[in-house]
Formats: C-alpha cells, sequence, structure tokens
C-alpha cells in the first residue's frame, strides 16, 4: 500500500541510517533482512526477507533500493482498501519497531524527558517531517524538519507549560531560516535550558507532550466534557468524550484508560442541533443529536458557543472517516503544500526581480553609450573646426606644398594598383573557400544518409522485439492453459479414486450381510472373495470373469 509506505518512510530511514556503519549511505543486507522481518511480520507477511539475497547483486543497499524492495516486495501485499483506524495501527506497529533499531542514538530518562516522552516526539517529527538529500552524497538520505514546523511545536509546548511564547525572541530566526533541523537538533532545542527552574518541569513537559501526541499522532480532533442521554435511564449524564476521525470514545474521567463506549463514525452519520423546547424555557444542557440510519444519539453541552463547536468537529470527523489519510496528517501535508508554494512564489519573484534588474542595467547601459557617442560627436565637431581654423590659415602655404601634394598623388595611384593586386587574391581565396563550403555540404548530406540507415534499422530491431514479446504473451498463456488442464485432471482422479473407494467399502458390506444369512454361503463366498481379490490387481480397463459373467471395473463407477 503505497499510503502507508509513504506514512512511515521517515521512521524507517532513521532505524536504516541506524544500521549504518561507515556513515557513507549503505547498510549490509544481513542487517536489512532483521528490519524486514520484523516490519512483514507486523503484516502477517513471512519470509519475505530472503529476497534481499537475490535483490541486486551487491552486499549492501542504499535507501533508495531498499525503499523500492520494501514497496514492491512488502508493502505491495497490504490492501488498499484499510480503514483509517487500522492504517493507524500499522504505523503505531511499525514505529516502535523502528524506535527500538534507533533510540540508542537519542538517550532519553534525563532531567529533561522520558523515554516515553521521546518516543512520542519521534513519532511527532516524523509526521512533519521531510525525507530530504545530501546535495554532495545522493546515497545519504536524512529525515529533517522545516524551521516553521519546529516552530509550531515550540510554540504548543511553551504555551502549554504556561510560557509566554510571543515576548520571548528567542525562536524567531526559524520564522526566516530555511536551515531544516534534524531529531537529534530539534530534540536539543525542545529541552528550554531557560525554564527548567519551573516547578514539576519534567512532569509538565512530558505532559504536554503527551497532549501534543494525542492530537497529531492520535488524531484527535476535540475531547472535553459533554452530556449523554441513556438509553434505559433517558438521563443526561456527563461523560469525557474523545474526538477522533473514525471514531467518538468517551470515559467516565478524563484520566480513566477504560473506556465507557465508542461511536463508530462513517459517511452515513449527520449531526442535527436539536431544537428549542416548546414551553419556551432556556435550557441548562444544549442538546444536539448524531444520527445514523435508525440510530440517534442524543448528546449535550452546558452553552450553545461549545455545542456549535462540537458540532462543527464533528462534522469535520465525518468528512475525514471515510478518507485515507486523519485530520492532522492532512493538515500537515496541507502546509507543505503551503510552503511549496510560497517558495514557488518567492523564486518567481526572483526572477521577476533578477529580470527587472537586468533590464535596468541594459538601459543604464545603453545610455551610458548614448553619453559617450554624444560627447564623442562634440569632441570630433571641436576637431572639425579647428582643422577649418588650421585649414583657413594653412591656405597660403598651399601653394608651398603643390610639388609634395603631387608626389603624394604618384604615391595614392601606386597605393591603387596594389589594392587591385590585392583584392584579386581575395578573390582567389574566396573561391578556394567556396569549394571548401561545397566539400562540407557534400560530408553533411553523406552524415545524413548514414543517420538514416541507422533509423531504418533501430525500427527493425523494434519491431522485431515486439513480435518477440508477443510471442512470449502467448507461450505464457498456453502454460496457464496447461495449467488450468493439469489441475482439472487431478480433480477428476480424486474424484475417481473416492469413486472406487466408496464401491469397495459397498461390496464388504454387502457380502458381510451374505455371510451373516447363511452359512453354506460362506464357503462360496470364500471362493468368490478371493477371486474378486485377484480382480482388484487386474487392470481397471480390462474385462474381468467372475462365476461365468464379464464384468469390467467400471462396474463400480
Amino acid at each position: 500500500m503505497a499510503t502507508l509506505l509513504k506514512n512511515v518512510t521517515n521512521s524507517i530511514c532513521h532505524a536504516f541510517n541506524a544500521l549504518q556503519q561507515n556513515r557513507d549511505g549503505f547498510v549490509s543486507k544481513s542487517k536489512l533482512k532483521v528490519l524486514t522481518a520484523n516490519i512483514a511480520t507486523l503484516l502477517d507477511l513471512y519470509g519475505v526477507e530472503r529476497g534481499l539475497d537475490h535483490f541486486r547483486s551487491t552486499a549492501t543497499l542504499n535507501f533508495e533500493h531498499y525503499r523500492y524492495y520494501l514497496a514492491q516486495e512488502v508493502f505491495a501485499g497490504v490492501s488498499n482498501e484499510l480503514p483509517l483506524a487500522a492504517l493507524r495501527n500499522y504505523e503505531t506497529k511499525i514505529d516502535e519497531v523502528c524506535w527500538l533499531v534507533c533510540r540508542m542514538n537519542f538517550p532519553a530518562n534525563d532531567q529533561y524527558y522520558t523515554e516515553e516522552s521521546v518516543y512520542q516526539l519521534f513519532r511527532i517529527f516524523c509526521l512533519v517531517a521531510d525525507l530530504a538529500t545530501d546535495p554532495g552524497e545522493p546515497d545519504l538520505y536524512a529525515v529533517k524538519i522545516h524551521p516553521m514546523e519546529a516552530l509550531i511545536i515550540i510554540k504548543h509546548l511553551l504555551n502549554a507549560l504556561g510560557l509566554n511564547y510571543d515576548g520571548d525572541g528567542k525562536y524567531d530566526y526559524l520564522r526566516t531560516s530555511e536551515q531544516a533541523l534534524e531529531f537529534g537538533e530539534l530534540l536539543e532545542m525542545l529541552r528550554f535550558k531557560n525554564y527548567d527552574k519551573v516547578n514539576d518541569y519534567r512532569e509538565s513537559i512530558c505532559e504536554a507532550i503527551g497532549d501534543m501526541y494525542q492530537t497529531l499522532i492520535e488524531d484527535v480532533i476535540k475531547k472535553g466534557h459533554l452530556f449523554r442521554r441513556g438509553y434505559v435511564l433517558p438521563t443526561f449524564r456527563e461523560y469525557f468524550f474523545v474526538l477522533q476521525p473514525c471514531e467518538l470514545s468517551y470515559y467516565k474521567h478524563p484520566t480513566d484508560r477504560e473506556v465507557c463506549g465508542t461511536i463508530v463514525l462513517d459517511s452515513r452519520f449527520m449531526v442535527k442541533p436539536a431544537g428549542n423546547p416548546s414551553s419556551g424555557k432556556q435550557e441548562k444542557v444544549q442538546r444536539f443529536t448524531l444520527v445514523s440510519g435508525d440510530r440517534t444519539y442524543e448528546l449535550g453541552t452546558p452553552d450553545h458557543k461549545t455545542r456549535l463547536q462540537w458540532i462543527a468537529a464533528l462534522q469535520l470527523a465525518i468528512t475525514y472517516s471515510t478518507g485515507r489519510e486523519g485530520f492532522q496528517r492532512d493538515t500537515v501535508n496541507r502546509r507543505k503544500q503551503q510552503r511549496e508554494a510560497e517558495q514557488r512564489r518567492r523564486r518567481e519573484e526572483d526572477q521577476l526581480r533578477s529580470q527587472h534588474l537586468r533590464r535596468l542595467e541594459e538601459t543604464h547601459v545603453q545610455l551610458e553609450r548614448e553619453k559617450q557617442a554624444r560627447l564623442a560627436a562634440e569632441s570630433q565637431a571641436r576637431q572639425y573646426e579647428a582643422v577649418a581654423r588650421e585649414d583657413s590659415r594653412r591656405v597660403a602655404e598651399l601653394e608651398d606644398v603643390k610639388l609634395c601634394l603631387e608626389k603624394m598623388l604618384e604615391d595614392e595611384i601606386q597605393a591603387k594598383r596594389d589594392e587591385e593586386i590585392v583584392r584579386a587574391l581575395q578573390a582567389r581565396v574566396l573561391a578556394e573557400e567556396w569549394e571548401k563550403r561545397e566539400e562540407l555540404e557534400q560530408l553533411q548530406a553523406e552524415q545524413k544518409s548514414l543517420l538514416e540507415q541507422e533509423r531504418q534499422k533501430r525500427m527493425e530491431f523494434e519491431h522485431r522485439q515486439q513480435e518477440n514479446e508477443q510471442k512470449l504473451l502467448e507461450a505464457e498463456g498456453m502454460l496457464r492453459q496447461l495449467e488450468e488442464e493439469r489441475k482439472r485432471l487431478d480433480r477428476e482422479l480424486k474424484l475417481a479414486r473416492q469413486k472406487i473407494q466408496l464401491s469397495e467399502d459397498n461390496k464388504g458390506i454387502v457380502e458381510a450381510k451374505l455371510q451373516a444369512m447363511s452359512p453354506t454361503y460362506r464357503a462360496s463366498s470364500a471362493g468368490e472373495f478371493m477371486i474378486r481379490r485377484t480382480q482388484s490387481f487386474v487392470a481397471a480397463d480390462r474385462p474381468v470373469l467372475v462365476a461365468g459373467t464379464t464384468r469390467s471395473s467400471h462396474r463400480f463407477s
């Protein structure tokens, strides 16, 4: 069952990590066989651990491989239609086995917690934590809790101890932290060393943990005192009620462990507030009814507000009674989804912010370029003005440099000739480049042809593979038909043997009656009995001659 495996994956990961020897993410199969056998025994499965010897060729497994084996060989045999109470019972047993394996890593029985309280915190941690891998070591898996979930647990315990959480900013950093915590770190954080001077601190913190355990693990939606009308004596009596998604239990006192009664909830139940009495007087008990078919349970509260709270809680429990997940686990999953949505929103905002900053930076660069271009244009304009002034000043000197200019003209003509030569050389180089390009295009065409041939071969191979798979399926069908024919022949053979045995018994009874009726018949009977005993060793398909009569062994059938 995928749901059961998902719910106990965190506790199994703790047990897996406790069995590691070198802290490299791998555990030997011999140790995993013991853990697998214990888990399978809780699910009424036996011998599944022997399959680990044939699972993969290595002597060790990482957690991903081990989880895959559990999903295929252990939890696959669990029905998907388990009710919520049975599913919770399996989770409790498996968590207990995993805690027995890993509890040595988390010492208890100190001045802060008892061992039972640490176990309860362990189950709460497994409920709200997530399975994560180390980015540098993909084979190392660890169960870590989000800082906001840790903050919720801290706030609940501090409020249960009567301490002012809002006035202490010691744990405010968890609101913005992204560093997940392991169970040991959370356990150390929950020791509240600054508050251990409170009277009866150990008893108080253990009681607060127990209350939180009931709420989160036992999925207690609401608990408190209610009035219940009896059947024999139709008077209201006060009981302590505990509401869970699948049942409503009530006790005489809150500390009692013996249940006075249990109302199993399902989708057929309806909660209806009782009407006011016709006399118009204010009742001391605010009544409401819990109806399922012909059965009606009449309950009451001391005030109207409490009645509304209980009606809402009962409707919520009825809603979750047909589901495969409890109310608290669904609440935790919703918080995880909200955090994931918030993370996606932040990532999108960061992307938009980075795009906006990039656009601003590009705009700034473009403005700088335009500024540089404007400055360059102004500088060039000033240069042109200076050149014009210089030209006007040197107009008088042009005649003196005429000869020099004529010489420069001849040099320019020679330069043009050289340029034509260079252009001719460039044209030749361009022709060579064009030839090389044609050769490359030809090579590209040949490569495309080879790729097309490879694709045709691959399609032929896939076609042959499909034909082989079809033949394999046909052979498996024939094997199943032969197996069914063998079972049918075995049943017919068994029926034939039963008929032969019945005929032998009837024959003995008839012979005994004949011997009792006539003493003279005994001698002849004895001879006939010897003949029949001889016939019993003759093959069933051969005719037998007895007292001048031919009979077949099929007569008794």
